[in-house]
């Protein structure tokens, strides 16, 4: 009778997680995908939204896949791509109009100290100018590299350039402090050496 009662019991407890797994799974979805939309609009310095669906629905007017060259491999589809397959052979870009103005949006993915970072980085349109970036992690130490995903931290990446001349050179957390009047370089967090590295990487 205990044998059949516990099976029985294990049996039902596993059916009903199923069922109510399936039921959120469309809102699971849905909240995955307004935060996603969240971010690219943070990065475009749009945050703080109360509906980040129209917003985005108004802002992005494109998102495409692109391959390791740069060419177009699909005109829109970009959006489903997820964080963990950037960087094989899909990329998304994502073209936006604020105020008249095209602005580029490039999905960011790596690792920081304690597991993965993310982000989006926003380039004006002559692709060069850092319109605004967010960041994110999933475990770096508070106070220390958790400092990325504050507004404070990625205001200093604004107006910074990812060229010199024709020749890419990025944006890089500098230990130490930024160099006056460098348009490459934003001031590293203190005690947070692996996360900023993940972030120049």
């Amino acid at each position: 009778y205990t044998l059949i009662y516990s099976i029985g019991l294990v049996v039902l407890v596993g059916v009903l997680l199923s069922v109510v797994y399936q039921a959120l799974k469309p809102m699971q979805d849905e909240n995955i995908a307004d935060d996603k939309k969240k971010q690219i609009l943070a990065s475009l310095n749009e945050r703080n939204l109360a509906d980040a669906a129209a917003k985005y629905d108004e802002l992005i007017k494109a998102d495409y896949v692109v391959n390791a060259d740069g060419n177009v491999v699909a005109q829109e589809g970009g959006f489903e791509v997820k964080n963990e397959e950037v960087g094989d052979d899909k990329l998304p870009l994502y073209v936006a109009k604020v105020n008249g103005a095209t602005k580029y949006i490039i999905p960011m993915t790596g690792n920081g100290l304690w597991g993965g970072i993310w982000g989006y980085i926003a380039l004006e349109s002559d692709m060069n100018t850092v319109a605004g970036i967010v960041l994110d992690h999933s475990g770096e130490t508070p106070g220390l590299g958790a400092e990325i995903a504050t507004p404070a931290h990625q205001a200093m990446y604004k107006g910074k350039q990812i060229f010199e001349g024709d020749e890419f050179v990025s944006v890089v957390l500098k230990k130490g402090g930024a160099s006056e009047g460098n348009t490459h370089e934003v001031d590293a967090i203190s005690g947070g050496t692996k996360t900023c590295d993940g972030v120049n990487a």
